[in-house]
C-alpha cells in the first residue's frame, strides 16, 4: 500500500477515473461526483501526468479508454466491487439480515422457487433474497449477482459452477386436459400444443411418441414466455414442452403430468454458479447447497411417481445418480 500511494496523485483519483471510465464521458461522471466538469478533468490529467501514460483517449460524444486505462479500469471496478461487498456483509451482519442476489430464469422462478418460498424461509430466516430474472434459456455470464443459474457445456464446467441435472425435457400437461382428450370425441379433435415464441413450434417432433401413430398435432397456443405456457399447461389448455428443472414441483405434486412417457436428455447441463471475482459467503453456499438437494428431492419423486419414463437409467447415463 504504501507503494499504491506513490503512484497516485491522490485516493480521490481513484474515484473519479472509475466514474469517468464507467460513465465514458467527463461531464456525466462529473455530475456524478458533485463536482465541476473541469475538476474532474484536471484531476484525470493529473493521473496521466503521475502514471505516465494516457488512459483516456476523446472521442465524438464522450471518452474511450486506452488499452492502458482498460488495464487500470478493471482492476479497480473489481477492488471497489470487493469493497462494496465487504461494506455490505458488514452491514447484513450488524442487522442479522444477508441479502442474496440471485439470478434465474423467470420459469424456474415462477413454478419451481415460488412454490416453495416458505420453505426457502424456514431454511433460511435471516436471508433477504432478491431476484435477477432472466428469459429462456440462460448461458450468459452472471453479472452483479451472487448466485445464478445458467446451461452450461461439460467443458464449460469449472470450479465455480455446480452441476445439478442436465436438461430434460418431456411433454406436461394436467390430468383433465389428458382425460378430455384422450376420449373418442377428444382423439378426432386432436391435441393443443403450447409453444413459446422463442421455441421452435414442432418441438413435438423431437419426441418418438409424437411421430407416426402417435397424438395428432390439431392446434397451437403461443405465448411470449416459457413461464406463461407452463401455466397454461396447469390450468388445462394443452401439451407444454417441460423442462424438468422447471415443471419437476408440479410433476412432484400432481399439478402436472407426462402428456407421453419419453423424456430428452440433451447434452446441456443446468448449474449453480457463483462469480469467479466475489468471495463465496457461506450463506450463498447453503442455499445452493439447498437448492441442489430440492432439485433432487423432487426428480427422486418424479421418478418414483412415473417409472414409464426411466428417469433414473437417463439421468445415469449423464453420471447423476439421485436414487
Amino acid at each position: 500500500m504504501p507503494s499504491l500511494r506513490k503512484k497516485l496523485p491522490s485516493a480521490n483519483a481513484l474515484f473519479v477515473f472509475e466514474a469517468a471510465a464507467r460513465c465514458r464521458n467527463f461531464t456525466h461522471a462529473a455530475q456524478e461526483l458533485e463536482v465541476s466538469q473541469p475538476a474532474v478533468s484536471r484531476m484525470l490529467a493529473r493521473m496521466e501526468d503521475h502514471i505516465g501514460v494516457r488512459l483516456f483517449e476523446r472521442v465524438r460524444g464522450g471518452i474511450e479508454l486506452t488499452e492502458n486505462g482498460k488495464i487500470l479500469y478493471r482492476a479497480i471496478s473489481d477492488g471497489f466491487d470487493g469493497i462494496e461487498n465487504a461494506i455490505r456483509e458488514i452491514e447484513a451482519r450488524a442487522t442479522g439480515v444477508e441479502p442474496v442476489m440471485l439470478s434465474v430464469p423467470t420459469g424456474f422462478a415462477t413454478h419451481w422457487l415460488m412454490p416453495r418460498m416458505s420453505r426457502v424461509k424456514q431454511a433460511f430466516p435471516h436471508i433477504d433474497l432478491r431476484f435477477q430474472l432472466i428469459c429462456g434459456h440462460s448461458d450468459g455470464p452472471l453479472t452483479d449477482v451472487d448466485l445464478g443459474m445458467r446451461f452450461l457445456h461439460d467443458s464449460e464446467i469449472d470450479e465455480n459452477a455446480m452441476f445439478v441435472m442436465p436438461e430434460t425435457l418431456l411433454p406436461v400437461c394436467n390430468q383433465r386436459y389428458l382425460d378430455t382428450v384422450r376420449t373418442d370425441a377428444g382423439r378426432a379433435q386432436g391435441d393443443t400444443l403450447l409453444v413459446t415464441d422463442d421455441e421452435q413450434h414442432d418441438w413435438h417432433e423431437r419426441f418418438n411418441k409424437f411421430i407416426g401413430n402417435g397424438p395428432r398435432i390439431a392446434r397451437t397456443l403461443s405465448f411470449a414466455d416459457y413461464a406463461s405456457a407452463v401455466q397454461a399447461a396447469l390450468v388445462g389448455q394443452g401439451i407444454a414442452l417441460g423442462r424438468l428443472d422447471v415443471v419437476s414441483h408440479w410433476l412432484a405434486q400432481g399439478a402436472l403430468l407426462p402428456a407421453e412417457h419419453e423424456v430428452i436428455v440433451t447434452d446441456w447441463r443446468c448449474c449453480l454458479l457463483t462469480p469467479a471475482n466475489k468471495p463465496l459467503r457461506q450463506i450463498v453456499a447453503n442455499l445452493r447447497d439447498w437448492l441442489i438437494e430440492e432439485t433432487r428431492n423432487d426428480m427422486r419423486i418424479v421418478a418414483k411417481k412415473y417409472p414409464k419414463l426411466g428417469l433414473q437409467a437417463a439421468m445415469k447415463q449423464t453420471g447423476l445418480k439421485f436414487g
